[in-house]
């Protein structure tokens, strides 16, 4: 019963043999194999256009320097206030990037776009001491399980362009965001005016594999030398190249977002309908949010549940008593209807 994250979930059989294939050849290195060029040509026909693609480990280091390739100098960057680049990232984008990150209020994780306006108007570009307007940045699927509409997303992307401000995209939960709207990826992100877009692997069934896309490959010009600077550069760069041919093979990636987010709705159903727990909010990824009573959650965690306590937010739509707690619960490619159903068993029971 492993719903702490899934980034716990180990990687993917078919990911794992394409690695085991990969490691008995030699190849060009620093992204110069045939695969790589053969992956890289995959993004171009899954978004639909020419994209410029560039492969990072981690899903921090994707953000950081997607942020650190449109900074400007005296910049600051709009995300909103519990995104993961202002809450866990230890400050990386701030630090690649040179520009601060300003928080942006809003219900359900998302950005407010009257209040994005706002704190966009607040930087003016002659604001020689405040610091001035560089970059938004929004997180699909949200840190609170919630997705961004298509019309949320040009809500966010008009007031920005309006503002002359390019646009990225976190997706570290790319495809449980995609499956759950049912729309295709230029849709969900250039179509509607994303710039550049973390493209996550690792929480869905990577080993570790994260691609930073460039939907305007001008805007990648220097890139190159961002990455090599920041220590991302690989030489053995078709190993994360592997990852994603067998992840972007015969709609894998589509697959284990799917399953992921379908074990969700089996757990949101489950808890929704017992006495001892209730949903603290509705989501709609792989991410669950709970109330429970803390007798049923020391039952579950002595019977070997793993999930995180979470911070009450003081916009809770019902109050969290003094004998619960809120907690978060992620699903994953890997997890089973008995997982689920071991754990709702134990909660029913409390």
């Amino acid at each position: 019963m492993f719903f702490a994250s899934d980034n716990w979930a180990g990687a993917h059989p078919s990911i794992n043999e394409r690695l085991s294939r990969e490691s008995t050849r030699f190849a060009a290195a620093y992204g110069n194999s045939d695969l790589d060029k053969a992956v890289e040509a995959r993004f171009n026909e899954i978004f639909e256009r020419d994209v410029s693609v560039y492969f990072v480990s981690t899903g921090t280091a994707a953000n950081s320097l997607s942020l650190a390739s449109i900074a400007r100098v005296g910049g600051v960057a709009f995300s909103h206030s519990e995104a993961h680049v202002i809450e866990d990232e230890c400050g990386a984008p701030d630090f690649f990037s040179g520009m601060r990150m300003v928080p942006v209020e809003g219900e359900d994780g998302k950005m407010e776009p009257a209040k994005l306006s706002a704190r966009i108007a607040g930087f003016p570009q002659d604001s020689l001491h405040h610091g001035r307007a560089a970059a938004v940045t929004l997180t699909q699927a949200t840190e609170t399980g919630t997705i961004y509409t298509l019309d949320e997303i040009d809500a966010i992307t008009r007031i920005a362009k309006a503002n002359g401000l390019p646009v990225h995209m976190d997706g570290a939960r790319f495809a449980n965001a995609l499956v759950s709207l049912d729309v295709s990826p230029a849709e969900m992100t250039w179509k509607r005016g994303i710039d550049i877009l973390s493209f996550g692997g690792t929480k869905n069934g990577c080993w570790c594999a994260e691609a930073i896309v460039f939907f305007n490959p001008e805007l990648a010009k220097d890139f190159a030398f961002i990455r090599k600077r920041a220590a991302q550069l690989f030489s053995k760069t078709r190993f994360i190249s592997a990852q994603f041919d067998a992840y972007l093979q015969d709609g894998l990636w589509l697959n284990m977002a799917s399953h992921a987010n379908s074990m969700a709705d089996r757990l949101r159903a489950g808890i929704g309908s017992l006495n001892s727990t209730r949903l603290a909010w509705h989501t709609t990824s792989n991410e669950v949010f709970a109330v429970l009573n803390k007798a049923s959650a020391e039952a579950a965690e002595a019977k070997g549940a793993k999930f995180y306590g979470w911070p009450v937010p003081t916009n809770m739509p019902e109050p969290v008593r003094e004998d619960e707690t809120l907690i978060r619960l992620v699903t994953s490619f890997a997890t089973t209807e008995e997982d689920i159903d071991q754990f709702l068993s134990i909660c029913s029971a409390g």
